[in-house]
């Protein structure tokens, strides 16, 4: 594959006179044990709300914050997968802006020295690579979490849970390098990925822990200058995101076909009506009133101290897709498919330690195990299924003891009860006919049934063949092997 330099085609152009510039500010809570200036817990999810809380994370007058070494780690090693560079001297700083959620009126954030800068990642863009440019990762808390209550009678009030205030929080800020909706949604899946790879961060939307803002405008095609932007939040999946940016790009260049002005502002993403809505004047830098936070000082990033965390770095995925390709010979797609996320790519691996044959494998993860993920709505760490059991129902396979129909049907029984191959097989009397005396005597019945399909074949047309193989596996209820079955067929059909 070769870089993409981000031309235009001719269709394209042609579809409309305006150009879609996206930049995203993505935030991922990371999984350290303990919040970002305190020793309360960060795992807050199942916790009984304001519980996890003690005089720093509630914001209490005098009381001073002690910076999380993990999480400092966390984020050189997440600067170092993006090809960031990282300063001798990095500080935090004090973001000041009057929110309910925000405990103690101001936010300890990163402007002057975040901890890396000048970063890139590499997408995929219809067959071809492009390089899209990280600005900076920087390191923050996050703030506390307001719920909403509407009443019968018509009374709202919200209810604050302070749990959440101060669970660290990495803000990754890419430079306005996506041109479209799609290239958003493939540098989100890849983004995530890395930091599941690293182990950072769970990467779930859904739950909050990773979440994104994206600022879009639109300007003429050729343009230097960016249009005003729109900041859009609310956005808590992939295809949320991919939905609130095709709408949006849409309402602004509408905006400017018809005279109008962009304003800048920040807008939020409403699901049931597949639209955004303006909630407020965007902020600028100078608003938040930025300065050092007087009770931290300044952090040291060693060579050493760097250096020893970059050797911890495991394998990324676009090494082990390049490794997977050279090592067991699999396709672009194939190894894509497989490390796509970092539970399949040891899924897969680990199965092949027990059956050292790695195109089965993939096809099975690639086809079944990834359409019952889908079809489930789970996570592989979420199912039964085990690569013991992949690798022992492989062999069933190639003992003849399972035909292709009754493997999907034990693998899918494997994937919501655990249970093995073997006992699958058991239970439910799926094992494979491969006795020639009872198939040759349903091959004669079938024959009998079926006469216009015997004439079919013997006056050359081959494809009749295989509705009789189809007769005869349904007989069975697919349980005869399919290469005896053709052969007894053509034995019969063949003879005169």
């Amino acid at each position: 594959m070769r870089i993409e330099e981000q031309r235009i085609t001719i269709e394209e152009r042609e579809l409309s006179p305006y150009e879609v510039v996206i930049g995203l500010e993505v935030h991922a809570q990371l999984l350290t044990k303990s919040k970002m200036f305190c020793g309360c817990s960060a795992q807050y999810a199942a916790a009984p709300p304001n519980t996890l809380v003690c005089p720093i994370c509630l914001g209490m007058p005098g009381v001073l914050p002690t910076i999380n070494r993990k999480a400092i780690e966390y984020t050189i090693m997440t600067a170092l997968a993006l090809n960031c560079s990282l300063p001798e001297v990095t500080r935090f700083d004090r973001k000041n802006y009057p929110y309910p959620d925000l405990m103690k009126g101001y936010q300890i954030s990163q402007y002057a020295l975040p901890i890396s800068q000048q970063g890139w990642l590499m997408i995929e863009v219809n067959g071809q690579l492009k390089r899209i440019g990280i600005n900076h990762v920087h390191l923050e808390e996050d703030t506390a979490k307001l719920l909403h209550h509407n009443e019968p009678s018509g009374e709202t009030y919200s209810l604050l849970d302070v749990n959440r205030s101060g669970v660290p929080l990495m803000e990754i800020v890419s430079e306005p390098d996506l041109r479209s909706a799609e290239e958003t949604r493939l540098y989100l899946i890849k983004l995530r990925n890395i930091l599941r790879y690293l182990g950072v961060s769970t990467g779930n939307m859904e739950e909050g822990s990773f979440r994104c803002d994206a600022n879009i405008s639109v300007r003429p095609w050729g343009g230097k200058e960016l249009g005003s932007k729109v900041e859009i939040k609310n956005m808590n999946s992939f295809r949320a995101v991919y939905r609130a940016l095709s709408y949006e790009a849409k309402r602004q260049m509408e905006v400017l076909a018809n005279g109008g002005c962009i304003e800048q502002e920040t807008r939020g993403w409403v699901e049931d009506r597949g639209v955004t809505v303006s909630q407020r004047s965007k902020e600028y830098a100078h608003d938040y009133r930025y300065f050092s936070e007087p009770d931290l000082p300044p952090l040291i990033l060693s060579r050493e101290w760097i250096e020893e965390i970059r050797q911890r770095l495991p394998e990324l995925p676009d090494t082990k897709w390049e490794r997977f390709k050279r090592e067991y010979g699999l396709s672009d797609y194939d190894a894509g498919i497989l490390t796509s996320d970092k539970s399949v790519a040891l899924f897969f691996e680990s199965c092949l330690t027990l059956y050292p044959h790695p195109k089965p494998i993939s096809n099975w993860i690639g086809g079944e195990l990834f359409r019952l993920l889908n079809a489930s709505g789970l996570e592989l760490e979420q199912t039964r299924i085990t690569p013991d059991h992949l690798a022992e129902m492989l062999r069933l396979i190639d003992e003849g003891v399972l035909s292709g129909r009754t493997a999907k049907m034990v693998f899918e029984e494997m994937f919501y009860t655990g249970k093995s191959p073997a006992l699958i097989v058991k239970e439910q009397q799926l094992a494979q006919v491969s006795d020639a005396e009872a198939l040759r005597a349903i091959v004669e019945r079938v024959l009998a049934d079926y006469p216009q399909g015997v004439a079919d074949y013997r006056s050359g047309k081959t494809q009749a063949l295989g509705f009789l193989v189809g007769q005869v596996m349904r007989a069975t209820e697919g349980k005869a092997n399919p290469a005896l079955v053709n052969q007894l067929l053509r034995a019969k059909l063949d003879a005169r």
